[in-house]
């Protein structure tokens, strides 16, 4: 019979996803099936499903763990923000439209129901369900129709484990201080906490645990000592995005607003002869940069307003005066064209708005959004490339004749006659290592890395740290058969 444990955190950025990747992995090599779960998530970095959806990264990292096939199932609620006070909704993998969030708060509750839908089709299948919090139980003012932890752990009958951060500092306040606001109802809920982010001696923690302990009566889990290799894993959230030190060529990305789809560095961040530096508002773009990369955008026309008021545009035609290489994925590759056609606001205010003019290309955001998982070849040398299309808008012009893609005998992707500034919808090309290789070449970067079997290795370790210092044993010993499944 199938068995299923959540793991909440005192907050958000705890480590909950790298936790639960890590468990996923542990307990399928000890020969269960797992299936990763998470019933609402909140970013604009999505994966594509095999069954063609939208999910959290998150959630495709820990299907990638539990050695399964992605599914829209894994993360029925998915919210992608667009502006400060908005975000689109995907429901079951599919967009349902965009919500203000306040209105989000007052009818979340009815997305309980689809939530519950794909907890149970998952169920059907595995013998243990991990599934994820999101952002905290401790935030009282969001209890209210609640679908992201104590709201969905009580109607799916689920016990919880509750996670918290020593490095951020309090963690015996985060967790002692989370029981604390927690009514008695959610509180019947929780069955252990764990200590995640440990640096030094795990040992100089005994009394701290002890303490938790006492003043909880939850059960520890364990006190897991930083993880170093993380960094190797796809990020999902935007504050896990950081610059990475390799070699002497520089790749430099624009960290937009809205940045959308990032996991697109995170082959370039593993390869030890380029360093990926990451420029925050209010810098400049370095003179020194070998590719200046932008990347995927959830509001294409307000990140080019962003783009411009941080001076970039400037700093990035001096780039290409020097001969400097650009490329512009999905919403980078928008930019990049003359003009950008938004005749019915669905990215914002319905009207046309200037590209920065490097490619000579328009584009119209018009027609059905394209979430496809796709197999191409690099043109002229035939390369094969895997990657994943998810976007609006249809981009056309004379540097589409410069296509170096080809999908499905079709060409993707422009450039222009000097060929050092490219752009393409395909996102994902960089974990080819062939590819790679070929364009990294072309910036004087040598590469002999297989991304993938790193990653593979990478959640083996992570597996591994979780065996040592978490009592996997306990864990699940604690989960339990859903009353909801």
């Amino acid at each position: 019979m199938v068995r299923a444990i959540m793991i909440q955190g005192t907050g958000s950025n705890v480590g909950k996803s790298v936790l639960v990747a890590g468990l996923a992995r542990a307990y399928t090599r000890r020969g269960l099936r797992v299936a990763p779960f998470k019933p609402q998530n909140m970013s604009n970095n999505a994966a594509v499903t095999e069954n063609g959806g939208e999910i959290g990264r998150a959630q495709a990292l820990q299907a990638r763990a539990a050695k399964r096939p992605t599914h829209t199932d894994m993360n029925p609620i998915l919210l992608k923000p667009e502006t400060d006070t908005g975000a689109q909704i995907i429901i079951q993998g599919q967009r349902a439209g965009t919500m203000k969030a306040g209105d989000y708060r007052k009818d979340k509750s009815r997305l309980l129901g689809a939530a519950l839908e794909s907890f149970g089709r998952l169920c059907s299948d595995a013998d243990l369900v991990l599934i994820e919090g999101a952002g905290s139980p401790a935030e009282t003012n969001l209890r209210k129709g609640d679908i992201a932890n104590m709201g969905f752990a009580r109607a799916a009958g689920v016990p919880v484990v509750l996670v918290g951060d020593i490095h951020r500092g309090g963690v015996i306040a985060q967790i002692v201080g989370t029981q604390a606001v927690l009514d008695k109802d959610d509180l019947t809920m929780i069955q252990g906490f764990a200590v995640n982010r440990f640096k030094g001696d795990v040992s100089l923690f005994d009394e701290g645990r002890d303490d938790i302990a006492v003043r909880t009566g939850w059960s520890c889990m364990g006190v897991v000592p930083w993880f170093q290799d993380a960094w190797k894993l796809p990020a999902e959230d935007m504050m896990d995005i950081r610059s990475h030190s390799g070699g002497s060529c520089k790749v430099v990305v624009p960290q937009l607003e809205r940045m959308a789809n990032f996991d697109d560095l995170d082959p370039l961040s593993a390869e030890p002869g380029v360093s990926v530096e990451i420029i925050p508002a209010g810098r400049p773009l370095p003179g020194d940069a070998d590719l200046v990369l932008l990347p995927g955008s959830k509001s294409t026309i307000g990140d080019l307003n962003f783009f411009r008021a941080q001076g970039w545009d400037i700093d990035l035609y001096a780039h290409v005066r020097r001969g400097g290489h650009v490329l512009g994925l999905c919403g980078g590759y928008q930019m990049l064209g003359k003009t950008i056609a938004d005749p019915d606001g669905v990215d914002g205010q319905p009207g046309t708005v200037k590209g920065l003019g490097l490619l000579n290309v328009t584009t119209i955001m018009a027609g059905k959004k394209q979430v496809t998982l796709r197999t191409a070849r690099t043109i002229p040398n035939a390369e094969p490339v895997t990657g994943y299309e998810i976007h609006m808008g249809r981009t056309e012009g004379p540097d589409c004749e410069r296509a170096w893609l080809e999908i499905e005998n079709r060409p993707e992707g422009a450039a222009n006659q000097t060929g050092r500034v490219r752009g393409s919808y395909l996102h994902g090309i960089f974990s080819s290592d062939a590819f790679r290789a070929s364009y990294l070449e072309q910036l004087g970067a040598v590469s002999d890395l297989s991304y993938e079997d790193g990653v593979e290795d990478t959640l083996d370790a992570l597996a591994d740290h979780l065996e040592r210092h978490m009592d996997l044993d306990r864990l699940l010993a604690t989960a339990r058969p859903p009353s909801r499944s």
